[in-house]
């Protein structure tokens, strides 16, 4: 339910939801004499926090990390318990300079959890354009069960409103996906995306995990996700034309990169956010939440990016027009399918 959720799991990946890093053990060795005046919870929980930074962060082999624990444990140093190593932890994860990675207190959780709660659903606009183009535009998504759930149902009835009577291609709209979790929105464009790799995390160490799409549904390995089958659209493996802008981010991004390497795929508008990582959520022994970017996204070509996705075409467009008919991108997007098999 948090921002960037990348990596899947066999039920939907809710940070709640997930096992808790565990706050005992694991300690590194110059950690024992380390915060000599902390409580030994604190210390503990600091030391496994750290830890898992130091074993999953994308750039865990460009770190100093006897600087990063030093300075973590001289800012807790007088820690009575978990919550007086907040301030440190945050430090710690900012040091990690990769844009992304994140630390939410146990009252930041309830916070996003109160802001995502209502919101489901909301953004989603399918449509049937004048030349027969099917539209739908998906902002981004984060949440629990329920509330991914209410998205996937969305989204679907407003994709089959747009495919009514057959799209010969679609325009798919990225503008506003601030990121969340992208199973959902992969979920949504399985049938569009057609079947076969999408793309691949890749780690620190150059491993790599295909996602793919199986039956106009994503696949991760042997990771599933509790929404029914899609239904699919009238033309496989239609052109597509695809909008961002600097408003589309992570999870938005990484939707964005499915398409790349894809046939008949072109993308339109502006640069990305910049930030096309995946970040795998943990949550902490007292509900705070530890976010550390783990893997950038590669395409279905195996290529990686580590900055703004930029556009094939890239046009300006102001956002009080995306969406009607002084739309300069989706008004480029439609006259290139126009191209191919879509009538103007």
């Amino acid at each position: 339910m948090w921002r960037g959720i990348l990596s899947g799991c066999r039920r939907i990946c809710v940070a709640l939801a997930m096992s808790a890093l565990m706050v005992a053990g694991c300690s590194a060795p110059d950690d024992r004499a380390s915060g000599a005046g902390m409580a030994p919870d604190a210390r503990a929980y600091l030391s496994a926090v750290l830890d898992h930074m130091q074993e999953t962060s994308l750039r865990r082999n460009a770190i100093d990390w006897s600087r990063v624990r030093d300075e973590a444990f001289d800012a807790a140093a007088n820690a009575h318990a978990p919550a007086d190593t907040y301030r440190a932890i945050s430090q710690a994860v900012g040091s990690l300079g990769d844009g992304h990675s994140y630390f939410y207190t146990p009252e930041q959780v309830d916070e996003v959890s109160a802001a995502a709660g209502g919101v489901a659903g909301q953004g989603i606009e399918g449509r049937r354009l004048v030349d027969g183009l099917g539209y739908i535009a998906l902002p981004g998504v984060q949440g629990d069960a329920k509330t991914l759930a209410v998205y996937v149902d969305r989204g679907r009835a407003e994709i089959a409103a747009a495919d009514r009577g057959g799209a010969c291609g679609w325009v798919v709209d990225l503008r506003r996906n601030r990121g969340g979790n992208m199973w959902p929105m992969l979920t949504l464009l399985g049938p569009i995306l057609g079947d076969g790799e999408a793309g691949a995390f890749v780690d620190a160490d150059g491993q790599a995990t295909s996602f793919v799409i199986r039956d106009g549904a994503p696949r991760r390995g042997n990771d599933t996700w509790p929404w029914t089958p899609p239904s699919r659209v009238a033309r496989q493996n239609p052109p597509v034309a695809v909008l961002t802008d600097g408003r589309t981010a992570s999870s938005g991004e990484a939707t964005a990169v499915a398409f790349r390497g894809r046939p008949s795929t072109r993308t339109f508008g502006m640069p990305t956010a910049g930030i096309p990582t995946g970040i795998a959520p943990r949550t902490l022994t007292d509900g705070a939440v530890l976010g550390i970017t783990e893997f950038e996204i590669a395409d279905r070509t195996g290529r990686t990016y580590q900055g703004p996705l930029q556009p094939d075409e890239e046009i300006l467009t102001r956002a009080k027009d995306f969406g009607t008919d002084t739309d300069r991108a989706l008004s480029a997007a439609s006259d290139w399918l126009a191209g191919r098999g879509c009538p103007k």
